[in-house]
């Protein structure tokens, strides 16, 4: 289980101001001025592809989250198995975080999903084997979850922004 936290900005450049460092909690420890959502298992992979999944009426294999690695930068990545044992302790390839850039697919499908349909959208949202451990309890939590999204994505797209998730093994 990690730690997933989705927020927007501008461009790339801002999105990868301080990597290291969390988009949901302020200084020391984070980096102020993100416009954030807070998530504990909605990973942008599985979890979060499958309610885009469920937003866009298709079925919930196909992928459509469409996600750009940032950080560590790609192009530094080990490429053979010397090369991974030979990392140090401390190394983002390792431990991570990981910043991924969103499709402007995923942003506009939240973005233009209705609110009215949010309720059922998560009832079968919740139903997936991801969530299988989650009481009814969670349903609150997932219905919020799923709202903030929505909530950020509309103010991405009034900015011209897009998404990224920010996210700690």
């Amino acid at each position: 289980m990690g730690f997933y936290g989705y927020y927007r900005a501008a461009d790339r450049e801002a999105a990868l101001v301080r990597p290291e460092a969390s988009r949901m909690i302020d200084e020391p420890h984070g980096v102020a001025g993100f416009d954030a959502v807070e998530t504990k298992e909605i990973d942008p992979w599985g979890t979060l592809n499958k309610l885009v999944a469920l937003i866009g009426d298709v079925d919930l294999s196909t992928e459509l989250v469409g996600m750009v690695a940032l950080y560590p930068p790609p192009e530094g990545a080990p490429q053979s198995e010397e090369e991974w044992d030979v990392l140090p302790e401390d190394s983002p390839y390792l431990d991570g975080p990981g910043i991924q850039g969103l499709s402007v697919n995923v942003r506009d499908l939240l973005t233009d999903v209705d609110d009215a349909r949010l309720p059922a959208l998560t009832e079968r949202w919740a139903e997936i084997e991801e969530f299988s451990h989650f009481t009814s309890v969670d349903m609150e939590y997932l219905l919020s979850v799923a709202k903030n999204l929505v909530r950020l994505s509309r103010r991405a797209k009034e900015h011209d922004q897009l998404l990224y998730c920010w996210m700690c093994p």
